[in-house]
């Protein structure tokens, strides 16, 4: 059974950093793409970041890039996002996501294109 649990969480002031973590079990990913979203209150989930193991290729989304980074300890079966100079509207809960979509063509970004889903972790930065 696959399952992804993610932790990290929590609240910063502006400017602050925060690491989220996401491990991953019952799942191999090494031909696959794993990816962090967030939804804020009455917001679309959007894509945060992805990294998919078979490309390569490493995703971010414009708001976030240079200040995000997204990698993976594979002894592990961990994905993690570093979260750097956090900003107000970095609130949001953040999910892990793990799929093959973005590996035939789909779109990083695209929640229906990975398959399995992490509980969520909530991250509040103050101003």
């Amino acid at each position: 059974q696959v399952q992804l649990v993610e932790s990290g969480g929590g609240s910063v002031q502006a400017g602050g950093s925060l690491r989220l973590s996401c491990a991953a079990s019952g799942y191999t990913y090494s031909s696959n793409c794993m990816g962090w979203f967030r939804q804020a209150p009455g917001k679309e989930r959007e894509g945060v970041a992805a990294f998919c193991t078979y490309s390569g290729i490493t995703y971010y989304a414009d708001s976030v890039k240079g200040r995000f980074t997204i990698s993976q300890d594979n002894a592990k079966n961990t994905v993690y996002l570093q979260m750097n100079s956090l900003k107000p509207e970095d609130t949001a809960m953040y999910y892990c996501a793990a799929g093959a979509g973005p590996s035939y063509g789909g779109s990083w970004y695209v929640p229906y294109e990975y398959n399995y889903w992490g509980q969520g972790t909530q991250v509040t930065v103050s101003s």
